[in-house]
């Protein structure tokens, strides 16, 4: 069976990919970054609409599953932490106005682990209660526009399963961990065959390193300057007299996964860096290609944006591929038996 899907918060379209490996049909998404609007026309032939706040959801196709990778920043280590009450993490609301409207069978939504635990829980809690339709009223407080809270209407029914997956788990050398968040429309489905139907994907031990991501021959420009690395080493001593243990993490051919690729990426790489000791060099950032091969786009996908700034944060800011990948089949897989049951 055929299944369309939205994809909200769009970024590059790593999560459109994803859903289309897995057999599914994107009728309309959404990104407010040009650079990044850019980069998804080059590679979809396609621009997507800009702000969400924006959209009006009279003009979105019906669909069957919305996905979105709503804006991490206020839930993250490195942000204020503000969570709802930041008008980026308010965005989610903006999901909620679309879902209760169009109420599409299924949505699958991303975020960084710490969501999980912002606030002690409280702010996921609000956010699962709302989406089951447990929730009565929003609170006040939260950076929700007026616009937008006049227009929701808590009336959302869906059976929910969250889980945290890590990259490495599946296939590619990168340990990061990220939240998602299935539901399934209870007005449509019956809770039983759902629970009969749905499960994550299986964890597979894969034996990854760092060099199944690498180029051969990288150019020099990606070799950081002495007074940089030199810079790194005493802010890594600094943090671990502090008991912070933050600072650069080094890593070479055969280490086993490297941490996280971040949107911040391009500032000075210390995430990341790759050991060229046995070429008697300083270390060296990743370069574009490699963020995407760690991330799991494929060779053919276009880097299109102008600076390789942008390109680190349009990487950093997408999402690992076979991850999302291996959710879409389940959830397809979840679609057709639930759906046979129904007829």
């Amino acid at each position: 069976m055929q299944y369309n899907f939205i994809d909200l918060f769009a970024g590059i379209g790593g999560t459109r990919l994803a859903f289309e490996k897995a057999g599914m049909r994107c009728v309309f998404s959404s990104e407010i970054d040009k650079f990044a609007r850019g980069t998804y026309k080059a590679n979809f032939l396609e621009e997507p609409f800009g702000d969400i706040t924006e959209i009006e959801v009279r003009k979105v196709p019906k669909h069957n599953v919305l996905i979105a990778g709503f804006p991490c920043q206020s839930f993250s280590h490195a942000g204020l932490k503000l969570g709802l009450k930041d008008k980026r993490g308010a965005l989610f609301f903006e999901i909620i106005r679309i879902l209760e409207e169009l109420k599409p069978d299924c949505f699958l939504l991303e975020n960084v682990k710490r969501l999980k635990g912002h606030d002690n829980g409280k702010t996921f809690k609000l956010i699962t209660k709302y989406l089951s339709g447990t929730l009565k009223d929003i609170p006040n407080g939260l950076a929700v526009t007026t616009n937008t809270r006049s227009k929701l209407k808590n009336n959302l029914k869906y059976w929910l399963e969250t889980r945290v997956l890590n990259t490495k788990d599946f296939g590619l050398p990168q340990n990061r961990e990220r939240i998602f968040i299935v539901g399934f429309n209870l007005e449509k489905f019956k809770k039983i065959d759902l629970e009969n139907s749905f499960c994550w994907p299986k964890i597979k031990k894969f034996q990854t390193e760092v060099k199944q991501i690498l180029e051969k021959n990288v150019e020099d420009k990606y070799t950081i300057s002495k007074k940089l690395w030199d810079g790194h080493k005493k802010r890594k001593k600094r943090n671990q007299k502090k008991g912070h243990g933050f600072g650069y993490s080094l890593v070479n051919d055969n280490s086993p996964f490297t941490r996280a690729l971040t949107a911040r990426y391009y500032k000075d790489g210390s995430e990341i860096l790759i050991d060229q000791s046995v070429v008697n060099k300083l270390p060296r950032k990743l370069t574009p290609r490699e963020c995407a091969n760690l991330q799991g786009f494929p060779k053919s996908y276009k880097l299109n944006a102008s600076t390789n700034m942008q390109l680190y944060k349009q990487l950093g800011n997408s999402v690992s591929i076979p991850v999302v990948c291996a959710i879409a089949k389940q959830i397809k897989i979840t679609l057709d038996r639930v759906n046979e049951k129904k007829n």
